[in-house]
C-alpha cells in the first residue's frame, strides 16, 4: 500500500468515526436518525432480545480481539503498521453501524419521567456525557487515537515518535473521564424502556470489564518496551511522570504491584 492509498484509507476510516459518532448521538438519544434504539418493536421480545445480545456480544469481541497485540502484529502482514489503528477505528465503527441497522426494539418501559426540569437536566447530563467523551480524546491525543498522527507521519515519511505519558488535567479530576462520559451517555434519558435498559446494563458492564480504555491507549502506543505489565489485570490508574520515569499509579494491593523490564514502575 502506497503511502498515499494509506493516507486515503485513513481518511475514510476517520469519516467512517465522525459519521459512526453523529449517528450514535441520535441513535440513543431517539432523535434524527431513521431508525434509533427504541423505534417500533416488530419482533418478538424473545427474538429481539437474542438479535440484541448477538450484536452487542459481535461488538465487543470486534473491540477486545483487535485490540490484542498479537492480533495487530498479523494485521501489520496485511496493512502497514501506520495504518493499524486506522483499521481498527474502521472496523469498531462498521461493528457499531451494523448494530445500529439491524437493532431490534424489545418493548416495555422502566421509567419516564414526565417533569420539565427533571427532563432537561437528563437531556443535559445526555449532551454533557457526548462532550466529555469527546473532550477526553483530545486530552489523550485525538489523532493518535484514531490513527491520523501514525499516517501523517508514514506519509511524510518520518519515524513513528512514541508519545510521552502525561497527566492530563481531567485526569487530576476524575480517575476515568471516558467513563464518565460513556456512563452519562447510556444513563441519562428521561424516558428508560427496556431496550435501553439492556443497552445500557450491557455496555457499562463492558466498558467496566475493557479496563482503563485511555490509560491503555495511551500507553500502548507510547513504545512497546515502556508497557508495564501488571499482573492480573489492569487496575484504575493514574499517570505522571516523577523525575523522568513514567509510573502509574494504582489501586491494587501491594502484592499486585510490578516493575516492567524498562523500568516504568506500577505502583
Amino acid at each position: 500500500m502506497t503511502r498515499i492509498l494509506t493516507l486515503a484509507y485513513c481518511t475514510v476510516s476517520y469519516a467512517s468515526f465522525v459519521l459512526t459518532f453523529l449517528y450514535a448521538i441520535g441513535f440513543l438519544g431517539n432523535f434524527g436518525v431513521p431508525k434509533s434504539l427504541d423505534s417500533g418493536a416488530t419482533d418478538p421480545w424473545p427474538t429481539a432480545l437474542a438479535i440484541d445480545l448477538g450484536l452487542l456480544s459481535l461488538f465487543a469481541l470486534q473491540h477486545s480481539i483487535m485490540a490484542r497485540q498479537g492480533f495487530k502484529r498479523l494485521l501489520t502482514h496485511v496493512v502497514p503498521a501506520a495504518a493499524e489503528r486506522s483499521t481498527y477505528v474502521l472496523a469498531s465503527s462498521l461493528a457499531l453501524l451494523l448494530l445500529f441497522s439491524h437493532w431490534r426494539p424489545v418493548g416495555g418501559e422502566i421509567w419516564n419521567v414526565q417533569n420539565e426540569i427533571g427532563r432537561a437536566l437528563l437531556y443535559g447530563g445526555f449532551a454533557f456525557g457526548w462532550l466529555l467523551v469527546l473532550v477526553t480524546t483530545f486530552v489523550i491525543n485525538h489523532f493518535d487515537l484514531f490513527g491520523l498522527r501514525q499516517v501523517w507521519l508514514h506519509f511524510r515519511g518520518q519515524p513513528q515518535r512514541p508519545l510521552q505519558f502525561v497527566t492530563p488535567i481531567l485526569y487530576r479530576i476524575v480517575r476515568h473521564p471516558l467513563y464518565v462520559g460513556w456512563l452519562c451517555t447510556f444513563w441519562s434519558t428521561p424516558t428508560m424502556t427496556v431496550t435501553h435498559l439492556l443497552f445500557a446494563l450491557v455496555t457499562s458492564a463492558y466498558t467496566r470489564s475493557s479496563g482503563c480504555p485511555s490509560c491503555r491507549a495511551t500507553s500502548s502506543r507510547s513504545g512497546g518496551s515502556r508497557r508495564p505489565q501488571l499482573d492480573p489485570a489492569t487496575p484504575p490508574c493514574g499517570i505522571g511522570i516523577h523525575r523522568g520515569v513514567t509510573t502509574l499509579r494504582s489501586t491494587w494491593p501491594p502484592k499486585y504491584r510490578a516493575h516492567d523490564r524498562s523500568g516504568v514502575t506500577v505502583e
